[in-house]
């Protein structure tokens, strides 16, 4: 994955729909959460093989268990082919906060850094926004 000069807000304008707004309305929260942070469109093939468009906030370094750390985001917004995504990469003794607040986040699905979800109101809101501002707490470092 690599970071773009792609303009967010236009590429956020340009997805129609009702995956669209959902999208708006989900940057919406987490850029008001995360204000004063990077917001840049990653694209290109994650790990797993897909090709992806993420939205990342704020930019971190983060660590890989085999091999050199990687430039990264602190939280990221995507939409997959069947549900949304939100990838938080902050950790809090030894775990992914994702995990550790599973229960609170509503609708969701839970992976070890994503939730996954099909719209907005799947989610707790204001456990996302408790979650989003953990993140940036734990993770001083970020810009």
């Amino acid at each position: 994955m690599e970071r773009t000069e792609t303009d967010v807000d236009r590429f956020l304008a340009d997805i129609p729909g009702p995956r669209g707004d959902h999208l708006r309305t989900l940057d919406g929260i987490i850029a008001e959460e995360l204000s004063g942070l990077e917001r840049v469109l990653w694209t290109g093939v994650m790990w797993g093989g897909t090709d992806q468009r993420i939205v990342g906030y704020g930019a971190i370094t983060q660590p890989r268990p085999r091999g050199a750390a990687v430039e990264w985001f602190l939280v990221g917004l995507a939409a997959q082919q069947n549900h949304l995504s939100l990838y938080v990469n902050a950790a809090e003794d030894g775990e992914y906060l994702v995990r550790r607040r599973a229960a609170e986040l509503g609708r969701v699905k839970v992976g070890a850094a994503a939730i996954a979800f099909a719209e907005p109101d799947d989610l707790e809101l204001d456990a996302l926004r408790a979650l989003l501002r953990r993140a940036r707490e734990l993770s001083p470092e970020v810009s």
